[in-house]
């Protein structure tokens, strides 16, 4: 049983794609899963969804769990488990026999109370989620099955019968004798009031202290000992007890609980940037190549920078149809151009997963593959120059690519001349018409925007009454380098009429 996959799939063990650094995508999961290292939530990061249904199952989920008593019931559930695995932990590391049985009866304790609770929150009216709702018809029958009812009636039992044994220590000079307590008075109130009175103003305690930590030292443990053998039914209760129910946990219960911490884990992390007032929506996705259009995204990654310094996070829009394919990035330097290719990666790759996207709203295909083509450091183990690598690296990915796989490309080939640059630059974008993939490509060579039918000029803009000043928006519109470059001269007073201008005689005066 599973509230992340409609169909039973295995998670994806494969190493960390290269595209999620490309993305900063490796910057979002490390921030989803911090404090979650223990439930090894990578490998659902790199397993993406194929098909609609599956992104829809998982849109359910997060539905549900936007409602805050379902969330702080999962919530609530998560915090405990996770107290059941510290104590199994901590039984694991301890070497004294009924010391180790004491933390493993307080992880049965302790399971037993998540699951009840837990169930009896989910049986409220309110889950619309058929992930969630087929675990809470699973969770009710578990939590009222006999084998559960009497794993926690059995170890409330042994927890009491330990918790009622009285013993008394007698300690003689170095004799130490363990005994039944048989109700002798207890002089410790007497004690205390005779000495109150002596009692003048602020005084230094000079009572030992017992220490904290979990370990019990050797007196500790001949003490218990002692005790098991004057109670020998308890403790032979609690031997077998833990002999018997070693795998108490139901793999349902365990595995719910390690995928509730995607979902979790997802919005404990967007969570911020919402109350900071930034959007994010359910995307409309689809297994084709139907019209993409979005609303107000911005790279998450970033924002999550940006928003705990309150800077800005400025948001872009950008959307293809009919036989647009490839947007077409020009603009001035430091404009923003890589992060709004990240931030089209991060769409899709996020809408993959059946998270909620950053955006007003989303209309998105589900890619089968994401390639990047971004810069790389010269590696001279490879024999070859910084192009001939480059030239390599986009060969392979447009030789895998299909007409569903999504190209994320950024400053290609800059490393040659700009004559070059457009020559493959144009057969690169031809390939990429010719494959029928969804493309991005970041360049600052304004003739490749109008290069096919399928390429769409976006570029980055600045301030018009200061040029130096990005806006970091990328707008839709024919590409022109020129225009930016006769701001800037237009600014320092540079342009052919400005300098001719300045450079004529004053009237009477000399050239």
């Amino acid at each position: 049983m599973s509230i992340l996959f409609r169909q039973p799939a295995p998670a994806d063990s494969r190493p960390q794609p290269s595209f999620f650094t490309d993305l900063n995508l490796d910057q979002v999961f490390a921030g989803v899963g911090a404090g979650r290292e223990h439930y090894d939530l990578g490998p659902f990061f790199r397993t993406s969804l194929r098909a609609a249904a599956a992104v829809d199952y998982r849109h359910a989920v997060f539905r549900d769990l936007e409602n805050q008593r379902v969330l702080d019931a999962v919530t609530e559930f998560a915090d405990r488990m996770r107290a059941v695995r510290d104590d199994l932990t901590q039984a694991r590391k301890l070497r004294y026999r009924y010391q180790k049985e004491s933390w493993f009866l307080r992880a049965v304790r302790r399971y037993c109370a998540a699951v009840s609770t837990l169930a009896e929150a989910l049986a409220q009216p309110g889950l619309g989620s058929s992930a969630l709702t087929a675990f809470r018809e699973f969770l009710t029958g578990y939590a009222t099955s006999a084998a559960f009812t009497d794993l926690a009636a059995e170890a409330a039992a042994v927890a009491s019968a330990l918790n009622g044994i009285r013993y008394g220590v007698n300690i003689k000079g170095p004799r130490v004798t363990v005994t039944r307590y048989e109700g002798e008075p207890d002089f410790s109130a007497d004690v205390v009031a005779t000495f109150a009175k002596f009692a003048r103003g602020a005084v230094t305690d000079y009572r030992g202290k017992f220490t904290n930590w979990p370990e019990m030292n050797h007196v500790e443990e001949w003490i218990a000992d002692r005790v098991a053998r004057l109670f020998p039914a308890e403790f032979a209760a609690l031997d077998d007890f833990c002999a018997r129910q070693a795998g108490f946990q139901d793999e349902n219960i365990v595995t719910f609980d390690r995928e509730a911490q995607f979902y979790l884990g997802y919005l404990d992390f967007i969570a911020p940037l919402r109350a900071a007032g930034l959007e994010f929506c359910y995307p409309r996705v689809s297994d084709g190549g139907e019209r993409t259009d979005v609303a107000a995204a911005f790279d998450l990654a970033l924002a999550a920078k940006l928003v705990p310094r309150s800077e800005t996070v400025v948001s872009n829009d950008f959307r293809l149809s009919g036989q647009e394919r490839i947007i077409v990035v020009t603009g001035p330097n430091h404009g923003g151009k890589t992060t709004f290719a990240r931030m089209v990666g991060q769409l899709h790759y996020l809408a993959s997963l059946g998270c909620l996207v950053p955006a007003r709203s989303a209309r998105l295909f589900l890619p089968d593959q994401i390639f990047t083509h971004f810069e790389r450091e010269e590696d001279l183990a490879a024999l070859r120059g910084k192009l001939a690598d480059e030239l390599v690296r986009i060969h392979d990915a447009l030789a895998a690519a299909t007409d569903r796989s999504l190209l994320v490309m950024n400053e290609s080939f800059a490393s040659t001349t700009l004559r070059d640059a457009i020559l493959i630059g144009e057969r690169v974008l031809a390939r990429m018409t010719a494959v029928g993939l969804l493309g991005v490509y970041v360049t600052f060579v304004d003739e490749l925007a109008s290069s096919t039918a399928a390429c769409v000029s976006m570029v980055g803009t600045a301030n018009p009454d200061d040029p130096a000043e990005r806006t970091y928006k990328i707008i839709r519109k024919p590409a022109d380098g020129l225009a930016y470059a006769t701001a800037i001269a237009r600014k320092y007073r540079l342009t052919y009429p400005q300098l001719t201008e300045r450079l004529e005689p004053a009237a009477g005066g000399r050239p």
